[in-house]
């Protein structure tokens, strides 16, 4: 698809769920992006090491923030920071890069703060991520998600909301890295 063809750019609004608002980053997020990927550092490392190895100080969040803000403008790469609605804190974050070819794809990475996990805002954030890929104007026709196999927590956020693993892929490496699971959904009809 050429850059003529792009569509539009997606609106930078917040998108709403029963406990959480889905917004994209603005530079006074800074800090307390810094602070989540600081304090969960070790264990954001296998699945997010090039977010990880960018942020190793607030500056470097600040310098992330502004990318992702140009990423968006570009249709690169979507991020929505996760916020708890009635505390304002921040809990992670969700990302959709698609892949502009005639059948737009969308990969989908999620990540939270490990205080925020085991109470349900992954899965609410990622129905919410699903609901904007799939709308105009990025109307994806298949949104994808890669799990470590040893994060089984990841794994039961995408299936239940509804996406389906995909058969394994061979493994290149299989004594380097931990084995991945790939999930995908396609719109309802």
């Amino acid at each position: 698809m050429s850059v003529a063809e792009l569509p539009q750019v997606p609106v930078r609004a917040p998108r709403l769920t029963p406990r959480l608002t889905l917004r994209p980053y603005a530079a006074a997020d800074a800090e307390a992006f810094f602070t989540v990927i600081d304090q969960n550092r070790e264990r954001l490392l296998a699945a997010f090491p090039s977010r990880v190895a960018a942020v190793t100080t607030l500056a470097d969040a600040r310098q992330v923030l502004l990318a992702y803000h140009q990423d968006w403008q570009t249709r690169r790469l979507f991020v929505f920071g996760i916020w708890h609605t009635a505390s304002g804190a921040y809990l992670g974050d969700i990302s959709l890069k698609p892949a502009w070819t005639r059948a737009v794809t969308a990969e989908i990475g999620y990540y939270l703060s490990a205080q925020a996990e085991g109470q349900g805002y992954a899965q609410e954030a990622l129905a919410a991520a699903v609901a904007f890929g799939f709308e105009p104007p990025i109307q994806a026709t298949r949104l994808d998600i890669r799990c470590y196999a040893n994060n089984p927590r990841s794994c039961a956020v995408a299936e239940k909301v509804g996406f389906r693993r995909l058969p394994a892929r061979p493994r290149l490496w299989p004594l380097r890295t931990p084995e991945i699971h790939y999930y995908s959904l396609a719109p309802r009809a």
